[in-house]
């Protein structure tokens, strides 16, 4: 074995950050779910120094060496020293991969894991560009909720979040691509699950991390205007309706503090009003002409179902008038199979199986869609 060293993370001239964040490398803050940090490095062992904080939610890690899960574990409070391998080949270089599980966590302000430092007795070698850019936009599902764990858990605990078993990490796999996730649980185009207007994921998407509260996430820069011109995508994917869907179900939100309320409402005979619907649709086709502006080069898919499929129409035509009114045919609507029972997760939500059959599925219409040319 060498000399270990310390070296701070504004210090390494090798690496690559995934996840949306800000410009601070000292230290780095992971976000959202799937952020993490990559590198290729030489040596016989390798530590890193972490920063986590938590009121109830805690932070949880994966960590790859040449792209295979090794390890997957709670950040402890405080600053924690953790060992991403020891005791491999010094000469032989290895790809390093840590990864956040879970997603970024609007209810607990204290939520926080940030990358300070390695310590290493070998070094840091340049990480390779992968084919394609992704980004995956949407809800619990590709925040990897219940993709991890048995079915029988009902809790919502940080523990059965997984960034690696979700369709978004295997999708990018599958196409050679990397990712960044932008996704929270419950929420929507219009609203939250529970009719919460915002629990939505439309205004919040330009900014580093928008579902944030707090004033140390505003400090650390979650609410900062995103730079798109760094890093952009050659695929957006848009996984969202789901929640918007179930409102509808739901009794009426309330603002117990100010009175506000909401309620995506139901006709006595049980369908929809076309009010409602008319708002999710225009919310759609606002949401793509953002996306568009801010992306101009991506293609555009939405994809729908998993976990049932009520507003499938209503996409049918946002998509439809988004793509006559904007002459834009870089976008279409992909609609995907329920789950089956087989495929059933933790909490209820698609497993490990559903995660890799619907990463096949969307993978297939990817490079379906790339190969054609542009109309």
């Amino acid at each position: 074995m060498g000399n270990i060293r310390k070296v701070p993370f504004d210090g390494v001239e090798h690496y690559k950050i995934h996840g949306r964040t800000t410009k601070e490398r000292n230290p780095l803050t992971f976000f959202w779910t799937g952020s993490g940090i990559e590198v290729n490095v030489s040596g016989s062992e390798v530590w890193v120094e972490l920063y986590s904080d938590y009121d109830c939610f805690e932070p949880w890690i994966s960590i790859l060496v040449n792209g295979e899960v090794i390890s997957r574990q709670m950040v402890l409070k405080g600053m924690q020293k953790i060992c991403l391998f020891r005791n491999m080949n010094p000469k032989v270089i290895k790809n390093i991969r840590l990864v956040k599980d879970v997603q970024a966590m609007p209810d607990d302000e204290k939520h926080c894991l940030q990358l300070y430092s390695f310590e290493l007795d070998g070094e840091f070698y340049p990480v390779k560009e992968r084919k394609f850019k992704l980004e995956v936009i949407g809800d619990s599902i590709t925040s990897g909720e219940g993709a991890i764990g048995a079915v029988c858990e009902e809790d919502w605990i940080s523990m059965w979040f997984s960034s690696q078993y979700n369709y978004a990490t295997l999708l990018a796999n599958k196409i050679d691509a990397d990712v960044r996730i932008i996704s929270q649980s419950g929420w929507g185009v219009v609203s939250s699950w529970n009719n919460n207007p915002y629990g939505a994921i439309p205004p919040i998407y330009d900014k580093v991390c928008g579902p944030l509260k707090g004033e140390r996430n505003t400090a650390l820069g979650a609410h900062e205007k995103n730079d798109f011109q760094a890093w952009q995508p050659d695929i957006i994917v848009i996984n969202l309706g789901t929640n918007d869907g179930g409102a509808f179900e739901q009794p009426e939100w309330r603002d117990e503090q100010t009175g506000e309320t909401f309620k995506e409402r139901k006709n006595e005979d049980g369908s929809y009003q076309e009010e409602d619907l008319e708002r999710f649709e225009w919310t759609v086709r606002a949401f793509l002409r953002k996306l568009r502006r801010l992306n101009p080069n991506a293609y555009l898919l939405w994809v729908y179902g998993i976990l049932g499929n009520s507003l499938l129409s209503s996409l049918q035509n946002s998509i439809h008038t988004y793509q006559t009114e904007c002459e834009d045919y870089r976008v279409s609507l992909l609609e995907l199979p329920n789950m089956e029972e087989k495929e059933v997760g933790a909490r209820y939500h698609p497993g490990k199986k559903a995660h890799e059959r619907v990463a096949t599925i969307i993978s297939e219409e990817i490079l379906n869609r790339l190969s054609k040319p542009e109309r």
